[in-house]
């Protein structure tokens, strides 16, 4: 009769505990498909445990990542790849590499040079010349160099062995890894495909294959590569010709000679509107009296942030001002004004279009990538040749470098929506541009405002670069203060830049508490 104190999940003699037990093997042996009894009775005994529990796979630790590899278990296999090319490495450097040949090549080199003095020499002894001891001097160091440098290349190939030792013994020793974390691995996976049949389970021969000549090309090449240094010229340069390179420049430059000969009236009206807000802005900044817009901007500031950060703001502006960095300052918000509001307005919207149309919104995920990523310096070349130099070109190259942030968060925002709410509100009878205005852009608010904050910040840091086309305000300063080293200059203006920055995020990012 049974036990009735027994713990029903701890019985391992009933019928569901059999039943589970049958099971499980079935599917090891479906996931394993070889030497099935073999990993039953190992994966048995790691999944007794929660932690780590060793065990040792003969064939595992032999073939080392070609095993994990055939297994799928690459995030395995690369590692131990990149421990055992470098073993095999230093076994190949050991026995058969030549580790003089850099030692013996600036040998060479000062060979050269010591024939050409002692020509001097012999020349100057000839001719009665008073600069021999010079030369004798000269030749003597030269001499002495070179036996330096062959007693250090005599030293490096007797060290052959100890390299090959090494190599050996960090060999082994990444084999016994092998070996006894090989079922541990391999029954995290086997937990992973029970869940997700779609994983690749056994050793299909092509993966075997695959794996074996990936990894023994790998370790070949590497062992050939450092054990013979320049011997093999493919392996250490990329073969190419110059040829190609002078085409592919002549392409470019054949594009964008096309693109600016043909799209002048597309450029100059973009400029023309770049022109018409950028003047509106600096009208506003520059031209209105500093007392005026310091009153405004401590103003919005505390409607936005509070009271302590308008005092701040407060200073942050008699900073500018008693330094001689207003009028600067005010361009650099106004060029800086120009380029997030354009970025903004179109921004938002196509983070809007692009939320609910995932095909649209992966075209273009590269294209801000490629925004976001390509050095400043790169994309100002185009710039400059459709828009040439000045305002407006610093104004489009800030967009380019500062615009993505607000597209990614205004579709992450919208994404982020529950769904359960947009249904209720659907359900309750409303339409798109009520569900739009009233549902989807309340909720993803503090994301689009992240956005704009980003946004902003990232214009801002375009500041010194844009000023290098052209643009005036703050980066000129630091520009010139690069040029001249004059580190004060550089410092204060740098610090100007800062507040302007600090300004502009508390007013879209702060709240009044």
């Amino acid at each position: 009769m049974k036990d009735q104190n027994i713990n029903p999940l701890e019985d391992t003699e009933s019928e569901a505990a059999l039943a589970y037990a049958e099971e499980r093997k079935e599917n090891i042996r479906a996931f394993v498909r070889t030497s099935p009894d073999y990993y039953i009775a190992n994966f048995d005994k790691v999944g007794a445990s929660a932690r780590f529990t060793a065990t040792f796979n003969f064939f595992a630790g032999l073939f080392g990542p070609i095993w994990f590899g055939a297994r799928g278990l690459w995030s395995w296999a690369l590692s131990f790849l990149i421990v055992e090319a470098i073993a095999f490495v230093q076994i190949a450097r050991g026995l058969f590499g030549d580790l003089a040949s850099d030692a013996m090549a600036r040998i060479a080199s000062i060979e050269g040079t010591l024939e050409l003095r002692r020509q001097q020499l012999a020349a100057a002894i000839e001719s009665g010349s008073d600069r021999v001891d010079a030369f004798q001097r000269a030749v003597d160091g030269l001499e002495a160099n070179i036996g330096g440098i062959r007693a250090e290349a005599e030293a490096l190939a007797e060290q052959g062995p100890t390299i090959a030792l090494t190599g050996l013994a960090v060999l082994v020793a990444v084999k016994l890894v092998e070996a006894i974390v090989a079922n541990w691995a391999l029954e995290a996976r086997f937990s992973e495909w029970l869940s997700n049949r779609s994983l690749r389970s056994g050793m299909p021969i092509s993966q075997i294959a695959f794996s074996a000549i990936f990894m023994v090309l790998i370790v070949a090449v590497a062992m050939v590569n450092y054990s013979f240094p320049g011997r093999f010229e493919i392996l250490s340069n990329f073969p190419t010709t110059p040829e190609i390179r002078l085409v592919s420049i002549e392409g470019v430059e054949a594009f964008f000679n096309w693109a600016v000969l043909n799209g002048e009236a597309l450029f100059d009206g973009i400029t023309y509107c770049i022109r018409l807000m950028l003047d509106a802005l600096e009208l506003i900044f520059v031209s209105t009296p500093w007392i005026v817009i310091a009153a405004l901007i401590i103003l919005l500031t505390w409607l936005t942030a509070g009271v302590r950060m308008a005092i701040y703001s407060g200073a942050f502006l008699a900073y500018m001002g008693l330094l001689g960095f207003w009028e600067k300052a005010m361009t650099t918000l106004a060029l800086l004004g120009t380029a997030a509001c354009l970025s903004i307005i179109i921004g938002i919207p196509l983070g809007m279009f692009a939320a609910r149309r995932p095909r649209f919104y992966a075209f273009i995920q590269p294209i801000m990538d490629f925004m976001q990523t390509m050095p400043a310096f790169v994309f100002m070349i185009p710039v400059i040749a459709f828009f040439g130099t000045g305002k407006p070109a610093a104004v489009v190259t800030t967009m380019i470098f500062g615009g993505t942030p607000v597209v990614r968060l205004t579709v992450l925002g919208l994404r982020g929506v529950p769904e359960s709410v947009r249904e209720a509100a659907i359900s309750f009878g409303a339409n798109k541009w009520y569900l739009l205005t009233k549902v989807d852009l309340p909720l993803a608010s503090p994301s689009i405002r992240a956005g704009i904050n980003q946004t902003i910040m990232l214009s801002l840091a375009m500041v010194v670069v844009a000023s290098l086309i052209g643009a005036k305000g703050l980066g000129e300063d630091v520009l010139e203060a690069l040029q001249y080293a004059n580190v004060g200059q550089g410092i204060l203006a740098g610090f100007a830049i800062l507040f302007c920055a600090m300004i502009l995020d508390r007013i879209v990012q702060g709240q009044r508490k």
